[in-house]
């Protein structure tokens, strides 16, 4: 495994475990968090909560040099723009919601869109040795 297989090994994981606290924190009413996120927006909650296992999937698969792992972001990726635009929905017809909710579902889906990408190239050169 070279540094940038283990650089974006250590970003899927991290990425996960944060997401999975975090998400779970506020799913689960854990730490008194949910009354500190305010007017968190629940789907956009649970888009986060399941990418955080298909991250830590995918790196288990990259570890284990499996030919799916890029499949898993895929689905995350889905799942996310699903919610963004489900978002953008629920905001226009009026939709409480936090501010830094806009910044972090868009930041969210684009990342793994990048991370989707990285992946994917790494998957297509393990095929061509």
């Amino acid at each position: 495994m070279n540094i940038s297989d283990k650089i974006v090994l250590t970003i899927l994981l991290l990425l996960g475990a944060l997401t999975l606290l975090l998400s779970g924190s506020v799913i689960f009413d854990l730490f008194g968090i949910r009354k500190m996120e305010g007017n968190y927006v629940e789907f956009v909650v649970w888009a986060n909560f399941i990418s955080s296992f298909l991250y830590i999937i995918s790196a288990i698969d990259f570890i284990r040099n499996k030919k799916w792992n890029w499949y898993f972001l895929a689905a995350s990726f889905i799942i996310l723009l699903i919610a963004s635009i489900s978002f953008w929905f629920y905001i226009n017809n009026g939709g409480i919601h936090e501010p830094k909710t806009i910044k972090a579902i868009t930041f969210r889906t684009i990342f793994t869109g990048i991370l989707l990408i990285t992946i994917f190239i790494k998957h297509k050169k393990r095929l061509k040795k």
